[in-house]
């Protein structure tokens, strides 16, 4: 089985080393721009070519990696080449019934991944058209799996359901680092500093919530002492209408899913 990777980016680029690192994948990479290539091959050992070969085997997987706006053309000069082989698409947005109207086929395992693939700790949710195969499943997870963490879907709407905690949530979390960071530079730390300071607070709330049996409320509210500090953090939070302020934005980034999906999965 060979997997091959249209489109060389970033998130291609992660998949890929998660694929390498472990083993027992044989990967191409298609991208019309040779220093990507290079890139790739200097940094994974992976072979690539500025074009799609003549045709897939029945047993490969086609990873699509390229901007959602690109996917109707790829699709169509795609179609006559698949002979079969299982279609994984990574690009936003493009529903698995515009998909398969393109390429003509019901062999589509749609993904929503994020960017913390790039360092093994992604999360990607997974729809399978209806006729794809339990193989097909696990294949397609065995992909991503390379990456982080893999959630199947019920529903192809829980991909912008997705989308708008893990796929875009990475954001939400740098937005609030970035905030950490300009507060301590406020207090008086070096940027690096706070920067360190932060990162490291963040890692070591993670794991406490990842570890603890508590929910997380709860573990905020061990934090909070009556007329402490930490309350009064919480409270001005709470006066700016921050918790709600996240919530209404995540549900903002659920509904741009849904038009981006409807816009360009209609032609």
């Amino acid at each position: 089985m060979q997997i091959t990777f249209i489109g060389g980016g970033n998130m291609a680029a992660a998949i890929i080393g998660g694929l390498v690192r472990q083993g027992g994948h044989r990967i191409h990479v298609v991208e019309h721009q040779q220093d990507k290539i290079d890139r790739l091959a200097a940094e994974f050992g992976v072979g690539g070519g500025l074009s799609l070969p003549e045709r897939f085997a029945p047993d490969d997987i086609v990873v699509l990696a390229i901007k959602p706006q690109q996917l109707r053309e790829l699709c169509l000069e795609l179609a006559p080449r698949l002979n079969g082989a299982l279609v994984v698409s990574i690009a936003a947005g493009i529903r698995i019934e515009a998909l398969g109207r393109w390429l003509q086929t019901s062999r589509i395992v749609r993904v929503m991944p994020n960017t913390p693939a790039m360092v093994g700790k992604g999360v990607s949710g997974l729809f399978a058209d209806p006729a794809a195969s339990a193989d097909d499943r696990r294949a397609a997870e065995t992909v991503m799996a390379a990456a982080g963490l893999t959630h199947w879907l019920d529903e192809e709407t829980g991909i912008d359901d997705i989308t708008c905690v893990s796929g875009s949530g990475p954001a939400y979390v740098f937005y609030f680092i970035e905030s950490m960071i300009e507060a301590g530079v406020r207090a008086g730390f070096s940027e690096a500093d706070a920067r360190a300071l932060t990162l490291a607070t963040f890692d070591g709330a993670v794991e406490l919530a990842r570890q603890s049996p508590l929910p997380v409320a709860a573990l905020r509210q061990n934090v909070m002492s009556k007329g402490g500090t930490t309350e009064r953090a919480i409270a001005r939070f709470e006066q700016e209408g921050v918790k709600a302020a996240i919530v209404a934005g995540a549900m903002d980034c659920r509904e741009r899913s849904i038009e981006m999906g409807q816009q360009l999965s209609q032609e």
